[in-house]
């Protein structure tokens, strides 16, 4: 599975960014290929000189599929109204995303244990 990550900074308070995000996602749902997407608020940054205000991301099943999207009307449409809003401050990444339910790794750990108890014997 892919995912577009897409970061966006911090903006300034009258930006319009917030009445304007809705006129995005509904061209960005419209490409061709989305099985679902994420947008999280940052809450408090930790670390790092770029402050970001959100972080969106679209998942497609391939990296074919995510640049297809992204060529498609809709994502080219999406694009251009993501850079006007956000005037320019928006990163994009295209990344091979992986994930693993904590009862696996849980599973991976346990063995990992009774592999060690075992080497102790």
């Amino acid at each position: 599975m892919y995912k577009l990550v897409i970061l966006i900074s911090e903006l300034a308070q009258d930006s319009g960014f917030d009445e304007r995000w809705p006129d995005f996602l509904v061209q960005a749902e419209h490409m061709p290929g989305l099985l679902r997407e994420s947008t999280s608020h940052i809450a408090k940054q930790l670390h790092g000189d770029n402050p970001l205000h959100m972080i969106h991301e679209m998942y497609f099943d391939s990296l074919n599929a995510a640049a297809e999207a992204l060529g498609s009307p809709a994502g080219q449409h999406a694009g251009n109204i993501l850079h006007e809003i956000t005037q320019g401050r928006v990163e994009l990444f295209l990344a091979d995303h992986n994930e693993d339910l904590l009862s696996n790794i849980q599973d991976h750990q346990n063995a990992a244990d009774s592999a060690a108890s075992a080497g102790d014997e």
